[in-house]
């Protein structure tokens, strides 16, 4: 690497990159097709951002790069780290559910360096001539896999025939078991292998076992034997998805659910629900499994067990993280036929007429303003500790998005501090103050 990215590094609060980030580093801009493998969690996106952005020229009138990624939040996240690492290039999120009006408009009036979207809204826009890519030198397939799993084969097979000038091809993938699709013209990549079948490291994985075919009771003994903690339950399908989340809340277990199946708004709701706390346990299909920047889960439920080995590994990759310790739970009914992929786990003995899990200890302040109206993270932490009166301990995540902002603050607190802020203005604007419920 040419540039020094210690300032970058800085900038996140990251002190040292991992082997297999040094690693991509390293091969990335010597290479003109990488395929990384490495799971769930590992940091896959800085591993390939670090080096695009040495690639990127400065004044550039064209997209120099494309970002492929099969699901919203997976786009919207990639674009939260390319904002963090302070580059000076410009990124732009694209996705199904966005104003194709707005991206239209931005898109045509100012291309930004690095475009990051969904298959199908990028065709939208090559289609509606938004964009050309005719002279964009990089491609990346991010979680690849999942996007020709999800059925995007035809919508990636176009774009990349709209990139004859892409020389620069790089694909991520958080299992091996998958092939390069033919289109991307990949004759020998330089493979970056960090997928190790081996248990991941700090995880515990038990058994617990249902008399009932349903296995909601079951589910609920559990969840009060654990008590506290942040759980993510995995379901197949999105009906059972629903069907869970109605079932513990009419038990009076706090929930949020989770799948493809909602509409954007209520998805990104519950995602930043769950991160911040007010919210300790989730309810969603493999969705989830991937991808998501969810930090510090307590414990992984396999409600249903998924078809393959793969998913059931990465469903696990959600806790146990960074060195972190996690448990995961397979629920299975008496008579149930194990999958070969199962190994031999501990019978976990659930307490049974324990309380339910106690009320999560954060709670959730809508604020509607947000990016396009200059509203920063920095500007929401001080209004929020000025005029609503918190302590720095009272008050979590904070969360900017577009056109509105999230912020957690003790439960506790948070009807007070919402009296004090009613008729307040964030930045001299008047705006809405509400509890996300």
């Amino acid at each position: 690497m040419s540039k020094d990215i210690s300032p970058i590094l800085e900038r996140m609060g990251i002190t040292a990159l991992n082997e297999m980030q040094k690693e991509a580093l390293s091969v990335i801009p010597q290479e003109p097709e990488t395929l990384i493998l490495s799971p769930t969690g590992s940091g896959k996106t800085l591993a390939y951002l670090l080096p695009v952005v040495e690639m990127l020229q400065p004044d550039c009138k064209h997209i120099q790069a494309v970002v492929i990624v099969p699901a919203r939040e997976l786009a919207l996240q990639i674009a939260q780290v390319f904002q963090q690492m302070g580059s000076g290039f410009r990124a732009f999120c694209s996705y199904g559910g966005h104003p194709f009006d707005k991206e239209h408009r931005s898109l045509t009036e100012a291309p930004p360096d690095v475009l990051i979207g969904t298959p199908g809204r990028i065709v939208d826009h090559i289609e509606n001539k938004s964009i050309d890519l005719k002279q964009t030198k990089t491609i990346i397939l991010d979680e690849f896999d999942k996007s020709l799993e999800f059925g995007f084969s035809e919508e990636m097979k176009f774009i990349a025939e709209s990139m004859p000038s892409a020389k620069k091809k790089i694909l991520l993938s958080a299992t091996e078991a998958v092939e390069i699709p033919d289109f991307m013209h990949i004759t020998a990549p330089k493979r970056i292998d960090f997928l190790k079948n081996e248990p991941v490291k700090g995880l515990t994985l038990k058994e617990v076992v249902s008399v009932e075919k349903d296995k909601l009771p079951a589910l609920r003994e559990l969840l009060c034997h654990l008590g506290k903690g942040k759980s993510i339950i995995f379901a197949n399908f999105r009906e059972s998805a629903d069907r869970i989340a109605n079932y513990l809340r009419e038990q009076g277990i706090e929930c949020m659910c989770f799948h493809g199946g909602m509409d954007q708004p209520d998805r990104e709701k519950a995602i930043c629900l769950f991160r911040n706390g007010s919210v300790n346990c989730l309810i969603s299909t493999d969705l989830a499994a991937r991808g998501l920047d969810i930090p510090e889960v307590d414990y992984i439920i396999h409600y249903h067990l998924p078809s393959t080995g793969d998913v059931f590994t990465h469903r696990n990759g959600r806790t146990a993280r960074m060195n972190a310790s996690g448990q995961a739970f397979v629920i299975l009914y008496i008579n149930e036929i194990r999958p070969s992929y199962l190994p031999k786990m501990l019978k976990e003995k659930v307490q049974e007429g324990c309380p339910i899990p106690p009320p999560a200890a954060w709670a959730t302040i809508y604020i509607g303003k947000g990016k396009r109206d200059k509203i920063s993270k920095g500007d929401v932490v001080g209004f929020l500790l000025q005029k609503g009166g918190l302590e720095k301990d009272e008050l979590g995540i904070v969360e900017v998005k577009e056109r509105y902002a999230m912020a957690a603050v003790k439960a506790e607190k948070a009807n007070a501090m919402l009296k004090k802020i009613g008729n307040e203005k964030i930045k001299g604007v008047k705006t809405i103050f509400e509890l996300v419920k």
